[in-house]
């Protein structure tokens, strides 16, 4: 009815005209055109941001509990072993759907401490760890580890390859990292000459005979997030 109106009165159901001879200049077409583009427009920029949301919200960062953390290191030598602790500064675990991706650490080498001995023995043991024979711990503060590739072995455990420095050198290591909910579980095996740390090696000096060390120590962790 409204079209049939518009038609008697020489106008288009838009109601305008522009054209001298009253017939429709096609501006409502245009109109509808631009109207028609800005939802679409529209639609695709919502469907971006939502995207983006979901891939925010599937990167999850665990900022991993400090104080909770425990680090053990062991060095053996050909008459025996040492052990100890040494604290983590901070550390970050991320996690993409559930699934382990990344992660850094910061340990505080100056945390360095003995706890299978005692009085002076312990002091000797944890002042020569500190010294430029070992760790250096006056010059270098800080060792860090930053996870480069991770891939998964089952439901619960991942092989993870890192970035490992100490006395300002970085080195590539390779571990198992198991996961139990918010716990996670680590032990690697480090090779000090990669770093550095020649004193005492059998494979740098020879005839030690029962004052060599070996060249590997372990780190054993475990980490609450």
């Amino acid at each position: 009815m409204k079209n049939l109106k518009a038609a008697k009165s020489g106008k288009c159901a838009c109601g305008k005209t522009k054209d001298p001879n009253g017939n429709c200049d096609g501006s409502h077409a245009e109109a509808n055109r631009n109207r028609y583009v800005k939802k679409i427009i529209s639609a695709v920029l919502m469907g971006l941001t939502f995207l983006s949301f979901q891939s925010f919200a599937n990167t999850l960062d665990g900022e991993v509990k400090v104080k909770d953390a425990k680090i053990v290191w062991k060095g053996f030598k050909v008459t025996g072993a040492h052990e100890g602790v040494i604290s983590l500064d901070s550390g970050t675990l991320i996690f993409d759907k559930d699934e382990l991706v990344g992660g850094n650490f910061t340990v505080d080498m100056t945390s360095l401490t003995c706890t299978d001995l005692s009085g002076v023995y312990k002091s000797k043991l944890e002042g020569h760890l500190m010294s430029a024979d070992f760790f250096d711990t006056e010059q270098y503060k800080e060792s860090t580890l930053n996870i480069t590739e991770v891939s998964k072995i089952n439901a619960t455990s991942y092989n993870v390859k890192a970035d490992l420095s100490i006395k300002g050198q970085t080195e590539k290591v390779e571990f198992v990292s198991s996961f139990y909910g918010k716990k996670a579980t680590s032990s690697m095996k480090i090779d000090r000459t990669l770093f550095g740390i020649e004193y005492g090696s059998g494979s740098v000096f020879k005839s030690l005979g029962d004052k060599m060390i070996y060249d590997e120590f372990e780190l054993i962790i475990d980490l609450n997030f």
